[in-house]
């Protein structure tokens, strides 16, 4: 038997959210930034105009093939890869994004993996995500909360994506928490066990 045809769910990003996203995101020229799920590269673009490296990840070949012509005369390296398999840098890094909502959670772990160089990430993830990173105990929140703030942000309408998104989208940043913060928590951890 056959295997089943790939299923590409895909939301576009309009180019106004895409322009609000990245303009919340703070990125300064240098950057290093990678845009998950980089479709037609709305997101992309918006990146490039504040003067940003881009890594541009998108596992549909056609769409990669496009993303490489559109951009080869910026500093932008397309990648078609898994967003759940992708290999992060070794430098500091910062992430805006829309990712596949089928790959958020398996994204969301490797980002906060130990060893990340993750410095933010603003992804636009189904509301309840959001929430769960933000305020309740999402898989792994005590090896990653040591490292990480998630806060929940704004949320954008279905109108915002073509074709229109699930209901319930927010965006989910993710910080690395300054370094006083931290040795906070591992002295409170420390207090708790002694």
């Amino acid at each position: 038997m056959p295997a089943a045809p790939r299923r590409w769910g895909w939301h576009q990003l309009d180019r106004q959210w895409a322009a609000t996203l990245v303009g919340d995101a703070q990125i300064s020229p240098g950057d290093l930034v990678i845009d998950v799920g980089a479709g037609t590269g709305v997101i992309t673009q918006q990146l490039v105009d504040r003067g940003a490296r881009v890594l541009a990840v998108e596992l549909h070949p056609g769409r990669a093939t496009s993303l490489r012509q559109q951009f080869a005369r910026h500093h932008v390296t397309v990648i078609v890869a898994d967003a759940a398999d992708l290999r992060l840098p070794r430098r500091p890094f910062r992430v805006v994004a829309n990712p596949p909502f089928s790959a958020t959670t398996g994204l969301l772990r490797r980002l906060t993996a130990p060893g990340s160089r993750l410095v933010r990430a603003d992804l636009i993830v189904p509301w309840h995500v959001a929430r769960r990173w933000a305020t309740g105990d999402p898989p792994g929140s005590h090896r990653w909360r040591r490292e990480y703030v998630a806060v929940e942000g704004r949320s954008l309408p279905r109108s915002a994506f073509a074709p229109p998104a699930p209901n319930g989208v927010a965006v989910l940043t993710i910080r690395r928490a300054p370094s006083g913060a931290r040795r906070r928590r591992d002295v409170g951890r420390v207090t708790r066990r002694t």
